[in-house]
This record gives structure tokens, C-alpha cells and sequence, in this order.
């Protein structure tokens, strides 16, 4: 490691070796962890729009009582495909398309690990998405709810292939999020600077972190009950049959040891994001750095043992759900640590009243809202009052919306320099907060109101007579200031492309990696790698040696670490950019969507899927080669 800076001939050899290939084939060949994460994000907004419309659909609905709008079997697939998209098309994966992005830039590295399975996970993602909406407009898109309770989603209640289509988006959608799982944590455990330990990794990173073992642990259950559900109803199994031996509290009790966590696989990321803008819109680094990371754990942990309180008006036990209780008021702990941190950082520090930092202040008038209507609901007298209302609708918005949409935006605003070389409007950012600020209360609030009337949840009309009109149009109405918010976002993202002010490297001065190189940043991130020698690297001063000296200008050649110290450990050659794994997403998509028809797709259709995958992993001579030779090296 040295100081030297690199020449302008590495510079060009590091640009040609990292960049993918021109042209079509090239761009179905990408490899780029930056242009993987700017498809993911890009992909995932865009199904956060679609759900947004089906949300509109329901509520120009339910405006006013006995509406003939929409009949109650369109109904029934709109709020299915809304739930549907927003918990599995948009809200996780675009957690992970952000650390996609950000985290090999806030670590010091040039790529993410796996760079081929990156983009594996980004086309099964798209495929997933593309095939539920394929299957809504031919009208065999589900209908049973995001959740798909057996036996309503078994095959006597549900005949045809709408329930089916649903079982495999699971499929699609957990396998792309368990793949950036194991992608993001090899990533920061080994790819970060030299002199990175554990106790300076960025507090979005330890998000992250804690996020990806989580998707560890949680996906495989309800890829498992995916998995029961679609052979009860294709081959004859009984998994949920009661009839046959089976239970329909097992699908409950597999969703939701994995659909109570997927709350705070949202909720993480979006701490990390709120970290990131105080400290950096405060001018001071974050207080009590090891009680956040602390917490954050804590929070991945403690999130295991609350999915039961979903389940408080089934027949179980009431000891057992005494102790979910418990267990669903704890979580608020390490929460409210957090929460504490970032007040004592803003209370010290000199804001800056930007855009990102208003959604973040935002966000703790509406977490805290949400989080007392959660700790409502834990207690199991007041959940079995209005466990099936508008109530509980109202409290998942204002958790899932204020925990995750709320920091999103801000995080959009804060990196949007980095990502293009430009700063978005900030009358526009202003403007885009104000009114959904203002749309999300007058939309969600009225509905705490019309749960505590009686009013249920996925009813696709009322009558006159019950009083709910009146409430249902406000909450209508801020539905459509949302839209007017959503869409000024959108022309302030296409606008600042060609508009926005120069950003330059670090227009915020933050207080991270990322913010050290170039806006956007090239192919290879770094000309020279840098070295970390303190938690707040940009600033700090930056003492001898500030980047590594070394690494291969002519191919793909990363920096390994150690785990603890982040100290120098061994280089490994990266592969190059390929198309097999467009390939052999391509033919995974038709062998799941062929399972949907006839069992004996899994039979012929695992025979192009192996043939791509051994094409993709067969080893290249020369690599073998130059990767043999590396190794020789001192």
C-alpha cells in the first residue's frame, strides 16, 4: 500500500476492464454491480407505481358506499396484486437494489461478491414481477390476498390458476432476495478496505448486515409453505387438508415466521438510510455508534419471536400468546434506542433543512404514530376487537410507509448525486414532501377511525347506513395527493437527469466512502483503492498510507480482507461479464411457469436450466491460467 497515484494508462486499463461490453448483447450481459443496482431500483419503482395505480383502483372504489365501480372479483385480485407488489416486488427488493449499489462504494471495494449471480437475482426478480402481471391482465392474477390463507387459497376454494401464479412470484422473489443475501454479507465480510474493521463499517452497511441474515433465515420458511401450497393444489398433497391429516395453522404459523420478519427486512434498511442523512445533514457523526449496531441486532433477533401475534385470533394457547406479547412489546426497546441516538445527534448538531432530512423528520412522526398502534395491537384483548378492521390497515401503512417509503425518498434525494452526477430540485423535493407528507395522514389516518367503527378490511363495498362514507372519501382524497406527490417525483427524477445542478464528488459533505470518488463513479470505482483509518473516513485526515498499491490494471483483480481487522488478505481475479446468466433465468422462468400447467415441466424443463448453468460455471482456460499465476505471486 502507497500513496502513488495511479497513471493515466491504469486509469484507462482499470476503465476497460471493469466496464461491460456495448450494445445489446452487452447490456443483457452486464455485471457491474452499479448498473445491476440502478436496473433493480429502476424495476422496483416501477412496480411500486403499479401497486400504487391497483391502491388508487381500490380507493376510487370504496370513495362512496354501494359503488358499482369495480365488481368484487376484479376487487379481490386488486387488493391481492397490491399487497402482493408492495411486500415482494417492491419493499425488500429495493432495500436490496440500493445496498446494490452503495455498499462495495461505502466499503472501499470494486465490486460486489458473485457479480454473475448478481445479475442472475436481478433477471428473476424482473421475470417474477413481469410473469404476475402477465397473469392479472389475461385475468388469472391471484385473488386471495397477499397472505393466501389455506383453505381459501387451497384448491376447493380456489379452482384455476390464479392462486398458482402466486405460489411461484414467491418462489421468484424469495430466491432473487436470498441470493442478495449471500451476495451483500460476502460482500462486507471480505471485499472491504484495508483497515476497515468491523468497528468502522457505515451504519447503513450494518443495516444491511443484519437485513441479510435475516432473508437467511426467514425466506426459506415461506418458500417451504409456497412450495406445500402449490403441490396441494397440482399434485394432490394434503399439507393443509384437515380432512387428510394436514393443518391450515402450519401455512400460518410458515408466512409468518417469515412475513413478521420481512416487516423489519424493510424497516432495517430504512434505519440505515436515516443514519446516513443525520449524520451527515447534522454535521456530526451519529451518537452512540456501538448502541445503534447493538440495536440493530437486536432488532434482526428479536423480530423471530413476534409472528404469532398475527395469529392472536386463532386457537392457540393463551399462555403462548402472552409471551408473543411480551416479546412484540421488547421490540420497541432497541427501537427507541435508536430513536433517542438520532434525537441526541440532530439536538447537537447544525441542520441543514434539505429535502433528505425532512422525510427523515418526517419519519419519526409517523414510525412513532405506526409503533403505538403496534404495541395497541401486541396486547391480545384490543387485537381480537379489531384484528379484521380498518384498523390494522392503517397501522401496516403507517409502519411500512413511514419506516421504509418515508427514509426511501430520502435516501433517493441524498444519493441521487452519486447515482447521476446531479442534484434533484429542491423545490420540486419540497413540494414532492409536503404533499405526500400531508396525503399519507389524510389518506391512512381516517382509517384508525373507521377500524374502531367496525369498519373490515377487504370488503370491496358498504352500505349507506353504516357511516363510513364520509371518512372513506377523505381517505380517497389524500389517496390522490399521494398520487399528485408520487408523480412529481417522477418528473424530478427525468427532469434533474438533464437539468439538475452539477453535483460535483461530495455536494452534501458526507461522511462516508462512497462520497471519495467521482459522481457518478467509474466502472472500477476507485483508480486506487483507499484506506481506511477512521469510522468517519471523509472526515478525518488521511494519514499515510491512503490507497493500496498492487492490484492488476488489466482484469478484474479485488483486494480480500479479514473478516474482524478488514486487513489485506489474498486477491482474487473476478469473471468477466457473460450473458448465461440472462440465459439461465430465462429458462428457470419457464420451467416455473411451466410447473404452473403440467408436472412434467420440472422434468424437461430442468434440461435447458442445466445446460445453461454448466455453460455459465465452466471453467475458461485462460482464467484458469491467470488465476493460478495471482496466486504464485508474493
Amino acid at each position: 500500500m502507497n500513496s502513488v497515484p495511479p497513471t493515466r494508462e491504469d486509469i484507462e486499463n482499470l476503465e476497460r476492464a471493469w466496464s461491460d461490453p456495448p450494445g445489446f448483447v452487452g447490456w443483457l450481459s452486464a455485471i457491474n454491480h452499479k448498473a445491476i443496482g440502478r436496473r433493480f431500483i429502476v424495476t422496483a419503482f416501477g412496480f411500486f407505481v403499479a401497486g400504487g395505480l391497483l391502491a388508487a383502483l381500490m380507493r376510487l372504489q370504496l370513495a362512496r358506499p354501494e359503488s358499482k365501480l369495480i365488481g368484487p372479483d376484479l376487487y379481490n385480485q386488486l387488493f391481492t396484486m397490491h399487497g402482493s407488489t408492495m411486500m415482494f416486488l417492491f419493499a425488500v427488493p429495493v432495500m436490496q437494489a440500493v445496498a446494490v449499489y452503495l455498499v462495495p462504494l461505502m466499503i472501499g471495494t470494486r465490486s460486489v461478491a458473485f457479480p454473475r449471480m448478481n445479475a442472475f437475482a436481478f433477471w428473476i426478480f424482473l421475470f417474477g414481477g413481469v410473469m404476475l402481471y402477465v397473469a392479472f391482465v389475461l385475468n388469472v392474477g391471484p385473488d386471495a390476498g397477499w397472505f393466501a390463507y389455506v383453505p381459501l387459497s387451497g384448491p376447493q376454494y380456489s379452482p384455476g390458476k390464479r392462486v398458482d401464479f402466486w405460489a411461484q412470484l414467491i418462489t421468484f422473489t424469495e430466491l432473487s432476495g436470498l441470493l442478495e443475501a449471500i451476495i451483500l454479507v460476502t460482500t462486507v465480510f471480505k471485499l472491504r478496505a484495508p483497515g476497515m474493521s468491523l468497528n468502522r463499517i457505515p451504519l447503513f452497511v450494518w443495516g444491511m448486515v443484519v437485513t441479510a441474515f435475516m432473508v437467511m433465515f426467514a425466506m426459506p420458511a415461506v418458500m417451504l409453505a409456497s412450495t406445500a401450497l402449490i403441490t396441494d393444489r397440482l399434485v394432490g398433497t394434503h399439507f393443509f387438508n384437515p380432512a387428510e391429516g394436514g393443518d391450515p395453522i402450519l401455512w400460518q404459523h410458515l408466512f409468518w415466521f417469515f412475513g413478521h420478519p420481512e416487516v423489519y427486512f424493510i424497516f432495517i434498511p430504512g434505519l440505515g438510510f436515516l443514519s446516513a442523512i443525520i449524520a451527515t445533514f447534522a454535521r456530526r457523526p451519529i451518537y452512540g455508534y456501538t448502541a445503534m449496531v447493538l440495536s440493530l441486532i437486536a432488532t434482526g433477533f428479536l423480530a423471530f419471536g413476534l409472528w404469532v401475534h398475527h395469529m392472536f385470533a386463532t386457537n392457540l394457547p393463551e399462555l403462548g400468546k402472552s409471551f408473543f406479547t411480551a416479546a412484540s412489546l421488547m421490540i420497541a426497546i432497541p427501537s427507541a434506542v435508536q430513536i433517542f441516538c438520532w434525537i441526541a445527534t440532530l439536538w447537537t448538531g447544525k441542520l441543514n433543512f434539505k429535502t433528505p432530512l425532512l422525510f427523515v423528520l418526517a419519519f419519526f412522526f409517523i414510525l412513532v404514530m405506526g409503533g403505538l398502534t403496534g404495541l395497541m395491537l401486541a396486547a391480545v384483548p384490543i387485537d381480537l376487537q379489531v384484528h379484521d378492521t380498518y384498523f390494522v390497515v392503517a397501522h401496516l401503512h403507517y409502519v411500512l410507509i413511514g419506516g421504509a417509503v418515508f427514509p426511501l425518498f430520502g435516501a433517493i434525494y441524498y444519493w441521487y448525486p452519486k447515482f447521476t452526477g446531479r442534484l434533484m430540485s429542491e423545490r420540486l423535493g419540497k413540494w414532492n414532501f409536503w404533499l405526500f407528507f400531508i396525503g399519507f395522514n389524510v389518506a391512512f389516518f381516517p382509517m384508525h377511525v373507521l377500524g374502531m367503527q367496525g369498519m373490515p378490511r377487504r370488503v370491496y363495498t358498504y352500505s349507506a347506513e353504516m357511516g363510513w362514507g364520509p371518512l372513506n372519501a377523505l381517505a380517497s382524497l389524500g389517496a390522490l395527493v399521494i398520487a399528485i406527490s408520487v408523480l412529481l417525483f417522477v418528473v424530478n427524477v427525468f427532469r434533474s437527469l438533464r437539468h439538475g445542478q452539477i453535483a460535483g464528488n461530495d455536494p452534501w459533505g458526507g461522511n462516508t466512502l462512497e462520497w471519495s470518488t467521482a459522481s457518478p463513479p467509474p466502472a472500477c470505482n476507485w483508480p486506487a483503492l483507499p484506506v481506511v483509518h477512521a469510522r468517519d473516513p471523509m472526515w478525518e485526515p488521511w494519514p499515510e498510507p491512503t490507497h493500496v498499491a498492487g492490484l492488476a490494471t488489466e482484469s478484474r483483480e479485488v483486494l480480500m480482507t479479514t473478516v474482524l481487522d478488514g486487513r489485506p488478505d489474498s486477491r482474487e481475479s473476478f469473471p468477466k461479464p457473460t450473458i448465461w446468466p440472462f440465459v439461465t433465468a430465462l429458462a428457470t422462468t419457464v420451467l416455473f411457469v411451466g410447473t404452473i400447467f403440467t408436472p412434467w415441466a420440472l422434468i424437461w424443463g430442468l434440461l435447458p436450466v442445466g445446460i445453461a448453468a454448466t455453460i455459465w460455471f465452466w471453467p475458461r482456460r485462460v482464467d484458469t491460467a491467470k488465476h493460478l499465476a495471482l496466486e504464485r505471486q508474493p
